[in-house]
């Protein structure tokens, strides 16, 4: 197995105008610079309250991006995000995983999909195993994820990956490469997040489009902070099997995850591919395998 960082807890916080302490790591507090890199736009991101913190600006000449200086092979990430409020139709808020591979990437996926005043938020899943994606999940916020702070975390270990909103399992992808079918274990991969314009397909498969009359108004404001790093690159360091995200917690979902998971499949999703014979004619075989 390739050497590289590992990654517990990666906390990243949306906000209006507030600023969320830091955690320390190595007894020094996170700043944006120390831990990510912008990947495009800079001007479009601004650091708040000495880097602690940032703003991502949307508007008409250009979205942004930031990603994190190193790659990690599995463990948790997090983000506490507290979502734009009001009309952001047409907008994509992205917090994910890459390998940063073009043909054969591995890439995990949280999309929040923008909205009308008064529509719900809904949160879009997908899973690039090998190269191959299009595995795309839909699910309904159960609140308003623009009235306060929420956690969404992505586990990602050798049993399975899981999607997680304020613990609550929403996604459950299990690996099932004994039956051929791809599954992220090889390539590590960085923390990434974007804020961008998506009016062809974000808000009701395109049909709302984003009201440029209130740009720049779609502001998020990030406290960013990278905990329990085992090891920082360009000195890797080797993977333990006793790591905890690989313990027998952490191997399948506990009898109250279980019980949250089926909930939120019978009461807030709204689309999977599994289920989409126009796209799908034959059943794609992870879902027969019980993904």
């Amino acid at each position: 197995m390739a050497m590289y960082p590992t990654l517990r807890d990666a906390f990243v916080c949306f906000c209006f105008y507030v600023l969320v302490d830091s955690i320390a790591v190595s007894a020094r507090p996170a700043t944006f610079l120390q831990d990510f890199r912008v990947t495009w736009s800079d001007s479009h991101i601004r650091q708040i309250e000495g880097g602690r913190a940032i703003q991502l600006i949307l508007d008409q000449n250009s979205g942004c991006g930031f990603a994190s200086k190193n790659q990690y092979l599995f463990g948790r990430v997090s983000m506490k995000i507290k979502l734009v409020p009001g009309d952001s139709a047409g907008t994509v808020t992205a917090f994910y995983m890459n390998s940063d591979t073009d043909s054969v990437r591995d890439e995990l996926d949280f999309e929040f999909l923008g909205n009308r005043t008064g529509q719900p938020y809904t949160v879009q899943t997908n899973v690039y195993a090998h190269g191959k994606g299009d595995r795309e999940q839909r699910v309904n916020l159960w609140f308003d994820p623009a009235a306060d702070f929420h956690t969404y975390s992505i586990l990602w270990n050798h049993h399975h990956v899981v999607f997680y909103v304020d613990e609550v399992p929403i996604r459950v992808y299990k690996n099932n490469e004994a039956r051929r079918i791809p599954y992220p274990t090889s390539q590590p991969m960085g923390v990434y997040s974007t804020l961008w314009e998506a009016d062809d397909w974000a808000t009701r498969g395109g049909l709302e489009k984003i009201d440029w009359s209130k740009a720049p108004s779609m502001l998020i404001t990030r406290t960013l902070t990278l905990r329990d790093v085992l090891c920082q690159e360009p000195r890797p360091c080797a993977s333990n099997p006793r790591n905890w995200w690989e313990g027998a917690a952490y191997q399948e979902l506990s009898v109250l995850e279980a019980r949250r998971y089926r909930w939120v499949r019978i009461n807030h999703m709204i689309y999977d591919y599994c289920t989409d014979k126009s796209r799908y004619p034959v059943t794609p075989p992870e879902c027969m395998a019980g993904i």
